[in-house]
């Protein structure tokens, strides 16, 4: 050691020595410190105090409760929340305690709950006036007032008491009321957040928002970290159209609790304002992550989604809050949005009924109900309701188009023009109204009207883009594809971005036979928007008529990668990797797309066709359960649940599922036939048969009633009455899966003869029909002819060379004819179906006739696994184990097989095997 480090440590020793040992501050000293940082505003450094006094005092009441009132002040309620019920779950003051949680809650937007845990409580003023902020925001003035006034008898000119006052005076409608109980606290402390935050509110109200964001400034002069007055101004910056001023104050606003409520539900307002729809989205999936019952949050998340067209989504938000807010007509509208978006406008019509009676049915309300009409056809009631809209907002354009277009679904075709072209006149810059009036010109036959209604838009509006891209499409139609050409070329001009105009002159190609001169039109375009998702499909759909898979590929992929979060894009990939077989990649990226989409349906859609693909049941069906929440009243999300129930053999859930698929849609084919099958595997005859005459009555012409009529009479055994319903089936529409059936009852009715030159004449008819022509071998195998249907399955493995069914067939033949290629003919068709329990059976059998009893055995017992109601499997495997000596588990096997139903064509030959085990001891 040096004698420079000598020194310092001596030096170091001495001051040691000399200096008093440090304070460290006690629990109850740090508890004392965080209240003065409080009063002093600094509620960030006093969240750092109350910290380290609950590392020094974990069991401390008052530290808990401290840090609940002070994560408040910041704004924090979900944290709030937790400490407030901490401190009571650990036995503080129940009044203080309450009102905390009270509060908490109430800023969440849970007010009922915040009654309801509160209820009987301690009598304390601060929870009484939290209670009143509950009441109030449900709407029950009487007992807001009731809980404010005692509040005030408890603690004389109680601040909170005050302020709430004044809040159920500002919704009677009593501002200068109001403004008296703000100026009443602030006349004793001028410095009153609470009371400066309501002034603020009472500016915002009376349409003063400059008096409003000084009254901000003046909460944050007396508490510089006062969250709710950041986001507040931010809220009140969106409203003025000041998305940067919005943003500044949201980052501050965040700086101390980034898991902030009032922030994020504010940020995502924020990002919804400006066009940054699917980050509000992420905003608010974390929001409601966190609080489920912020209806704010909810009410937005319904419109984010309903901008971004999830309408299944936006529907359940909408639902939700309607169920908090019935009488709430702007959600009823969105609601019905959502509806009219995703086809159920019949629904939607029902949703907005309430309002259409009552003084509130506005013509928005109109309109939207006429939307929904025009959904459904019905364009007389359509027209009817833009007419009573018009009334009201006779300047709206829009409206006027509606009523044009009703009309013209109506029939009443000059009236529908008549309307469309006031439109144009009412708003000659309306792209919507000269687009609707071209259209619908086009649709009369009237080419001319459409190309003065189309050049009337391009002197309106000479910046535009639109009117020359419809004047393209109607020069098109009139086969001038030069003039159609130009018009086109002359949108890109005004915008080189309109892809529109772009897609005009590639379809004028590709109807002239150039679809090399289309694909490189929209490389150009790609080339001068490089991000173009619109020209990438473009590509891909003419890669597509082309038959040129491999590029169709290509181009969803690079559409794909503009951005990586981007739904439509990403499922549309996804749907081209599983029709080309890339069922992993279908997989991957469907999982990648569902962290930020997980609620989408096209996307559950596919990720279950992709865990499908990969053989995945258990994966898939969960993935079609969330399909089926996501879309509640969708019958065919549920049948896909039901559908692998069955094929899982959870057959009393899928029998639930196939019954609540009818609840939703009475005439779902596909339910009624699964159900009675369901039925009659019960031996519920009776009632798969009512469901076969239900289909019969709704379908009378079609064939699956009567076919399924025919299956469970089959089951039933009266083959007669089932050749009956099978031959009327088959009068409405003839198949091969119905002439197999009659077949079928035929020669079980003991008209073997009959059933042959049935088989034959519709042989006869369809050389080619490769199912009966396999069928009427099985037909022979059964009768003994092994070389009759040996050389019928020869020519069906011609026609079809991977057939395993027939394949299997074929070596059963061969076996029985003693012809050597059964072996290989088996082992074939166990390389076409390797898990199929009726080839393994074969290959074992015919392995164990050579004695080959070491291969045979792992064949018959994954077999037997696989089917263990079939008995000819545990048969044969019963054969092959006392062949190779294992006579105790042959034996076994016996006892199982001979104890139940004994009618299976080698019985005789079972029973003798048990008796030659048996005499050999």
């Amino acid at each position: 050691m040096s004698t420079r480090s000598s020194a310092a440590l001596l030096l170091a020793a001495a001051l040691a020595a000399t200096l008093p040992a440090c304070h460290r501050q006690t629990a109850d000293e740090q508890r004392a410190h965080a209240v003065q940082l409080r009063s002093q505003g600094d509620f960030r450094g006093a969240l750092i105090v109350l910290k380290n006094a609950l590392d020094a005092d974990p069991a401390s009441t008052e530290t808990r409760y401290l840090l609940a009132r002070t994560y408040l002040d910041l704004g924090d309620s979900t944290t709030a929340e937790k400490e407030a019920r901490q401190a009571l779950d650990r036995g503080y003051a129940r009044g203080p305690a309450l009102a905390a949680l009270a509060a908490a809650l109430v800023m969440e937007g849970q007010h009922k709950k915040a009654l309801d845990e509160t209820a009987g409580g301690a009598d304390d003023p601060a929870l009484a006036a939290a209670r009143g902020d509950a009441w109030l925001a449900l709407g029950s003035n009487a007992e807001a007032r009731a809980a404010y006034e005692h509040a005030l008898e408890k603690r004389h000119e109680d601040a909170a008491a005050l302020v709430g006052l004044g809040r159920l005076a500002m919704v009677e409608g009593h501002a200068d009321v109001a403004q008296g109980y703000a100026d009443r606290v602030l006349a004793r402390d001028p410095r009153d957040v609470d009371a400066l935050m309501f002034k603020a509110d009472l500016a915002r109200a009376g349409e003063h928002p400059e008096a409003a964001l000084a009254l901000y400034d003046r909460v944050l002069a007396a508490s510089p970290q006062h969250r709710t007055a950041h986001v507040e101004k931010a809220y009140l910056a969106i409203g003025l159209h000041q998305p940067q001023l919005a943003q500044a104050e949201l980052d501050i606003a965040a700086q101390g609790a980034p898991g902030s409520l009032l922030v994020g539900y504010t940020q995502a307002l924020l990002d919804y304002s400006t066009g940054r729809p699917e980050a509000a989205r992420d905003v608010l999936y974390r929001v409601l992550k966190a609080v489920p019952d912020h209806m704010p949050s909810v009410l937005l998340a319904g419109a984010v989604n309903l901008k971004l067209g999830s309408y299944y989504q936006a529907e359940q938000y909408f639902r939700r809050y309607l169920e908090r807010n019935p009488a709430n007509v702007h959600a009823r509208k969105m609601l019905a949005q959502a509806l009219i978006g995703s086809g159920h406008a019949a629904e939607a019509r029902a949703v907005l009924e309430p309002a259409l009676g009552s003084s509130q049915a506005d013509a928005q309300v109109l309109g939207l109900a006429a939307d929904a009409d025009m959904q459904t056809r019905r364009f007389g009631k359509a027209a009817e309701l833009f007419a009573r809209a018009s009334e009201l907002d006779a300047a709206s354009a829009s409206l006027r188009t509606g009523l044009g277009l009703s009309r013209l679904g109506d029939g009443a075709t000059d009236a529908a023009v008549h309307d469309l072209e006031t439109a144009t006149r009412l708003d000659k810059t309306s792209l919507d109204a000269a687009e609707a009036l071209v259209q619908a010109n086009l649709k009369l036959g009237r080419r001319e009207e459409a190309l003065a209604a189309a050049q009337a838009l391009e002197r309106a509006q000479p910046g535009k883009a639109l009117p020359y891209a419809l004047e393209g499409q109607v020069l098109a139609i009139q086969g001038k594809a030069g003039a159609a050409g130009a018009a086109f070329t002359h949108a890109l001009q005004i915008d080189p971005a309109y892809y529109r105009a772009s897609a005009g002159l590639a379809q004028l190609a590709v109807d002239a036979g150039r679809p090399a001169q289309a694909r490189q039109i929209l490389l150009d375009f790609l080339g001068r928007n490089k991000t173009s998702v619109d020209a990438m499909a473009g590509l891909a759909a003419l890669a597509e008529q082309a038959h040129e898979p491999a590029q169709v590929t290509h181009w969803l992929e690079q559409a794909a990668a503009v951005d990586a979060r981007a739904i439509g894009p990403g499922v549309d990939l996804c749907a081209q990797y599983l029709r080309t077989q890339q069922p992993e990649k279908a997989l991957e990226l469907a999982r990648r797309l569902q962290v930020s989409h997980p609620e989408d349906p096209d996307l559950l859609d596919l990720l279950g066709k992709a865990q499908l693909a990969r053989g995945d049941l258990p994966a898939a069906l969960e993935s079609y359960k969330q399909l089926a929440q996501a879309l509640p009243r969708s019958a065919p999300a549920l049948m896909q649940v039901a559908s692998l129930r069955l094929l899982l053999k959870n057959t009393t859930q899928a029998e639930d599922d196939l019954k609540s698929v009818l609840a939703i849609q009475p005439d779902f084919p596909s339910a009624q036939l699964e159900l009675a099958e369901l039925y009659v595997r019960k031996g519920s005859h009776d009632l798969a048969l009512m469901m076969a005459e239900r289909m019969q009555r709704a379908h009378p012409q079609g064939a699956a009633g009567f076919q399924l009529q025919g299956d469970i009479l089959m089951a039933k055994r009266q083959p007669a009455a089932a050749l009956a319903a099978f031959e009327h089936a088959s009068t409405l529409h003839a198949t091969n899966e119905l002439a197999i059936k009659i077949d079928n009852a035929v020669r079980l009715a003991g008209r073997a003869a009959d059933a042959d030159g049935r088989l034959a004449k519709w042989l006869a008819a369809h050389p080619d029909d490769v199912r009966v022509l396999a069928y009427r071998a099985q037909v022979w195998m059964a009768a003994g002819d092994f070389k009759r249907a040996a050389a019928q399955l020869e020519d069906v493995v011609r026609r079809q060379p991977g057939n395993p069914v027939a394949l299997n067939n074929l070596a059963t033949c061969y076996q029985a004819l003693g012809d050597a290629r059964a072996l290989t003919t088996a082992e074939a068709a166990l390389r076409g179906a390797p898990k199929r329990p009726d080839v393994m059976d074969t290959v074992g059998w015919i392995l164990v006739a050579k004695g080959d009893t070491a291969r045979a055995l792992p064949l018959l017992r994954e077999a037997r696994t696989l089917a263990p109601t079939a008995r000819d499997i545990r048969y044969h495997l019963a054969v092959a184990l006392a062949a190779s000596g294992d006579k105790a588990a042959a034996r076994a096997e016996l006892d199982g097989l001979l104890a139940g139903d004994t009618r299976f064509a080698e019985a005789e030959e079972a029973r003798k095997l048990m008796a030659r085990l048996k005499s050999d001891g």
